[in-house]
């Protein structure tokens, strides 16, 4: 879900050539979500092997990856750990969502209408620790490396970022921003195209970069003014104000030295009391728990073993996997001149 601040920011669209040889720390269950929820049966029912598994996360990612590889873009994938405590509300509103959409999409489903089942079908995807483990093997098998968050995975990216370990944040969500991340990637899709949230449509897409002190400059605002933005409109850690959009929000912070007189702004301007402790949220965009000095080690591709993962597990096509993979070494091995490609595979 993440923060809505699409009217306030302007995206410079760019290429991927522009991250040729940079290291890229991918939000991991954002990425994963999005293919869970794309990759569907017509019906809208989930894409799986034949042991009744669920498959899409792992077509997407094992696809994107390549293609990522491909174009000489180094993937880091950040996997999320333990929420914080103030994200609970969030995530028991996601469930209840779920829960009906669920019922929604068997009642579609019972009556025929398979456009309305898959729209429905959207909404219940779960990720499971289990799912997750099987999108780490697989990245593995690949001499990709992953990284293992203490809380959110995006934060955890971000300081990734902020310290230099990795170029910058891939994300659709704008939540990095507010963690400081300097630099942030939306559109990391090769194919060129997105999925409409909660829509069956698809539209074209070129990469966006999303540099932080350039939109701190051209909105007038600090880093924290931006996370009270996010406070005043909602984010995955609080539901916001009412009516309030972005916008206004910009204008409200432009009026404010802190958090205190946001609070204070919201409690006498709007008669809203925040429900929720907004100045741990503040310390956790501003400070969130993440690894530091991490080292990634990208290896080289265990064929054997992603075919065996793929195919032989998850019922995926031999010859398409074999045919793709041997499509990524020999670009890998076009691109040994290239400094630092082609050492890892």
């Amino acid at each position: 879900m993440g923060v809505s601040i699409s009217e306030l920011v302007k995206p410079r669209e760019t290429s991927f050539s522009e991250f040729s040889g940079k290291i890229v720390a991918i939000d991991a269950y954002n990425t994963l979500y999005q293919f869970l929820t794309s990759i569907r049966q017509p019906d809208g029912t989930p894409l799986s092997d034949s042991n009744g598994n669920p498959t899409g996360h792992l077509t997407g990612l094992f696809y994107r990856t390549t293609k990522l590889l491909e174009a000489g873009v180094l993937p880091v994938f950040v996997f999320d750990g333990v929420p914080p405590e103030f994200k609970r509300a969030t995530l028991e509103k996601r469930h209840d969502i779920k829960v009906l959409a669920h019922a929604d999409m068997e009642a579609a489903l019972k009556a025929g209408d398979f456009d309305a089942a898959k729209k429905f079908s959207a909404r219940t995807v779960r990720l499971t620790k289990e799912m997750a483990l099987e999108a780490q093997g697989l990245l593995k098998a690949m001499g990709v490396p992953s990284v293992n968050a203490p809380s959110e995975g995006e934060a955890c990216a971000s300081v990734m970022v902020r310290e230099g370990i990795a170029y910058a944040v891939a994300s659709q969500d704008y939540d990095a921003l507010l963690f400081g991340a300097p630099k942030l990637i939306r559109n990391m899709s090769v194919s060129g195209k997105r999925k409409m949230p909660g829509r069956n449509e698809w539209v074209e897409t070129s990469p966006e970069l999303l540099e932080l002190p350039e939109v701190l400059k051209h909105l007038e605002l600090t880093q924290k003014q931006l996370i009270w933005i996010g406070i005043l409109i909602g984010n995955d850690f609080n539901t916001g104000i009412k009516g309030i959009g972005p916008k206004k929000a910009l204008k409200i912070v432009r009026a404010c030295k802190s958090l205190e007189e946001v609070v204070a702004y919201a409690r006498a301007e709007l008669e809203y009391e925040f429900p929720e402790d907004v100045f741990a949220i503040e310390r956790f965009f501003l400070d969130p728990p993440a690894v530091h000095d991490e080292y990634l080690e990208f290896g080289k591709i265990d064929k054997e073993g992603v075919v065996n993962f793929l195919c032989k597990k998850h019922d995926f096509s031999e010859e398409r996997v074999s045919r793709t993979l041997g499509a990524l070494a020999k670009n890998v091995q076009e691109k040994r001149a290239q400094k630092g490609l082609g050492e890892w595979f």
